[in-house]
C-alpha cells in the first residue's frame, strides 16, 4: 500500500487521485461486506426470519451511500484538478440571481481558495436583485477579512446590484461597473405579510404618529388609528432603517466613497447609474469587461487585512471558479419551493411508511426529504408560524383519510397549508417567495394523494376477511372419519356439551376438513362421513358446524368465503 502510495504521488496529481478513487473502492467494498455480516448476525439474535433478506437490503443502501460518497470529490479537490494555480493570479467568482446561502457559501470559499492559491485579485462579478440579510452579511464579512483585494465588477450590460448587492459593493476594496448597468435601491424590506410596503424612490416611510399629508378628517382619523395600529410594525421597519443606514455609512468610511448617497439609498430607496455612480464617487471604476478592469487597476495598492497589496494585473492569468456540485446542490434545496415540496414528501412518505410497514422505501424517502427540507428551511427566513400552519394542514388532510368528518378535517387541512405556504417564507425579497400556482399545485396534488389513500382503505375494509379466526367462520368443510359421535351426559366436559344434553339435544363430535386443515368439529346434528357441513362458531380448538344446507344462501354469503 506504501509502495502505491509513493508511485502514485511520484506520478503527480492526477496519480495520486486515482490511486485514493482505487483504496476508496477497496474501503468501501469492506465496509459494506462488515456492515452486510453485522446486520445478519443481530437480525439473528434478535429472532428475524428473514435476516438475510434485512442484511441484503441495508448493505445495499450502505453500498449506494458508499458510492455515492466516493464518486464525490471534495470541492477544493475537484477545482484543483483542473489546472495548476499559478500564484499572483486573478480569481473571478460570477454571482447571478439572489443573494441566499448557496451563493453565500460560494463567495465565501472563493475567497479563501484565492487566499490559499495566493491570488492578487479577486473579482466578485455581480449581477443580483438583492437577497438574504444574513447571506450578504456573511459575504461581507468574508470581504473584509480578506487577505486579497476584492474588486465587485457589476456586470455584464444590463445587470444591476441592487439592495445587497449595493452593501457589497461598497464593501469591497474596488467597485467598478461596466457601461449600462445600475445599483442602488438598498433600503430593507419589510418582513412578515401584511407589514409596510418599502419606502418608494424619494419617500421616506411613515411612521407612527405622523399626520397625513391630505384628505378628510374622516381620511385623518383613519389613518391615525391605522398609525396606532401598525405602531409595532413602523418601529420594527424604523429599527431595519437605521441599522441598514449605519451599516452601509460604515462600509462607505471605510473605503472613503460617498457616504451621503449610501444613506440617501437606504432611507430613499434611490438608485445610479454607472456614469453617475463615477461621478459621484460611489464606484472607482468604468471598465468594458474584466481585462479593462485588470489594467486599470494595475499599480494600484490597497489597503487589506494583511497590509498594504500593490497590484500587477495587467497580463495576469485569470481563473474563473464556477459552482461545485456542493453549491449546485445548496442552490436547489434553499428554494422555498423546492423546500415546501421536500416537506410534503416526508411528511407523505413517513405517513405511508407508518400506514404500511415494512415496505422501506417510502419510510427511508420521506425521512430525508424531510431533513432536508428542515435543513433548507434553517437557512431561510422561516416564519414558524407558516411552518406550523404547513404542517398542521398536512395533519388535517392525513386524518380525514381515517376519520367519518365528511370533509370538515380536509378543508380545514387545506386552508391551513395555503395559509402557512404564503406565510412560510418571511420575505418579500425576489427568488424567495412562494408563487400562489405553487401552491396550488401542492394543494391538488394531496387532495388526489389523500383521496387516493381514502379510497384504497375503504377497498380494504369492504375486502373480506381472509386470516384469524374471524375467516374460518362460514366455511365449508367436510366431515371424515366415522363421522359425529354423540356425546354422553357422563362424557360431556365442556360447558356447551352440558347444556345442549339439558336442552334433550346431544352433542356430536368428530373430525372434519376445513380450509385443508383436520378440526375437531362439533354439531347436534347426527353427520355420517362426507357430508359437507359449515362452520358457525368456534370455542377454542373445536369448531361449531352444522350441515351445509341448513343456512340460507344470504346469511351464507354475509359470514365469508365458502
Amino acid at each position: 500500500m506504501a509502495a502505491g502510495a509513493c508511485i502514485a504521488l511520484a506520478c503527480g496529481p492526477s496519480g495520486a487521485s486515482r490511486f485514493a478513487c482505487s483504496v476508496g473502492r477497496r474501503i468501501t467494498h469492506r465496509i459494506t461486506h462488515h456492515i452486510a455480516h453485522i446486520t445478519y448476525c443481530i437480525a439473528r439474535r434478535a429472532g428475524f426470519r428473514n435476516s438475510t433478506t434485512l442484511a441484503r437490503r441495508i448493505a445495499l443502501l450502505a453500498l449506494v451511500f458508499c458510492a455515492a460518497a466516493s464518486l464525490v470529490r471534495p470541492a477544493d479537490a475537484a477545482q484543483g484538478a483542473v489546472a495548476p494555480v499559478a500564484p499572483g493570479s486573478v480569481f473571478v467568482i460570477p454571482v447571478a440571481g439572489a443573494i441566499g446561502p448557496a451563493t453565500a457559501d460560494f463567495i465565501v470559499r472563493g475567497l479563501s481558495r484565492a487566499a490559499d492559491d495566493h491570488a492578487q485579485l479577486a473579482i466578485l462579478q455581480l449581477d443580483t436583485p438583492g437577497g438574504l440579510d444574513t447571506s450578504m452579511r456573511q459575504i461581507i464579512k468574508a470581504i473584509l477579512a480578506s487577505p486579497v483585494p476584492v474588486a465587485t465588477y457589476i456586470a455584464p450590460g444590463g445587470a444591476r446590484a441592487a439592495s445587497a448587492g449595493t452593501y457589497i459593493t461598497y464593501a469591497s476594496h474596488i467597485a467598478a461597473m461596466a457601461p449600462g448597468t445600475n445599483l442602488g435601491a438598498a433600503s430593507p424590506v419589510q418582513l412578515g405579510i401584511g407589514g409596510q410596503e418599502a419606502p418608494k424612490p424619494g419617500q421616506a416611510p411613515a411612521m407612527p404618529g405622523e399626520k397625513p399629508a391630505s384628505g378628510a378628517s374622516a381620511a385623518s382619523e383613519s389613518a391615525a388609528s391605522g398609525a396606532l395600529a401598525l405602531d409595532s410594525q413602523s418601529t420594527e421597519l424604523r429599527k431595519q432603517l437605521h441599522d441598514a443606514e449605519a451599516y452601509i455609512r460604515g462600509l462607505a468610511q471605510l473605503r472613503g466613497r460617498n457616504v451621503e448617497w449610501a444613506e440617501r439609498a437606504v432611507r430613499e430607496a434611490v438608485s445610479l447609474s454607472a456614469h453617475d455612480a463615477l461621478d459621484q464617487k460611489v464606484v472607482d471604476i468604468i471598465a468594458r469587461d474584466i481585462p479593462d478592469l485588470m489594467k486599470q487597476v494595475d499599480g494600484r495598492t490597497y489597503e487589506t487585512s494583511a497590509g498594504a497589496k500593490r497590484l500587477s494585473t495587467a497580463h495576469a492569468p485569470v481563473v474563473t471558479l464556477q459552482p461545485d456540485w456542493r453549491s449546485r446542490f445548496l442552490a436547489v434545496i434553499t428554494d422555498p419551493n423546492v423546500a415546501l415540496i421536500l416537506l410534503m414528501i416526508g411528511m407523505y412518505g413517513l405517513f405511508f411508511e407508518f400506514s404500511n410497514p415494512g415496505f422501506v422505501l417510502p419510510g427511508v424517502a420521506g425521512a430525508i426529504s424531510l431533513l432536508l427540507g428542515l435543513f433548507a428551511l434553517q437557512l431561510l427566513p422561516v416564519n414558524y408560524v407558516g411552518l406550523s400552519l404547513i404542517f398542521l394542514g398536512l395533519a388535517f388532510l392525513i386524518a380525514e383519510a381515517f376519520l367519518p368528518t365528511f370533509g370538515t378535517l380536509g378543508f380545514g387541512g387545506i386552508i391551513a397549508f395555503v395559509i402557512g405556504a404564503l406565510m412560510l417564507i418571511d420575505t418579500d425579497l425576489p427568488g424567495y417567495g412562494i408563487p400562489l400556482p405553487m401552491i396550488a399545485a401542492v394543494v391538488v396534488f394531496s387532495v388526489l394523494f389523500i383521496f387516493g389513500v381514502s379510497g384504497m382503505v375503504l377497498r380494504a375494509r369492504q375486502r373480506p376477511v381472509v386470516t384469524g379466526a374471524e375467516a374460518i367462520i362460514g366455511s365449508v368443510g367436510v366431515v371424515l372419519d366415522d363421522g359425529l359421535v354423540a356425546v354422553s351426559e357422563t362424557d360431556a366436559r365442556s360447558e356447551s356439551s352440558r347444556d345442549s344434553l339439558l336442552h334433550g339435544e346431544p352433542e356430536r363430535v368428530g373430525w372434519a376438513r376445513v380450509h385443508g386443515e383436520r378440526w375437531r368439529v362439533s354439531s347436534t346434528a347426527p353427520l355420517a362421513a362426507g357430508n359437507a357441513v359449515r362452520v358457525i362458531g368456534r370455542r377454542g380448538l373445536t369448531l361449531t358446524v352444522v350441515p351445509a344446507g341448513d343456512i340460507p344462501q344470504q346469511q351464507s354469503s354475509r359470514m365469508g368465503p365458502g
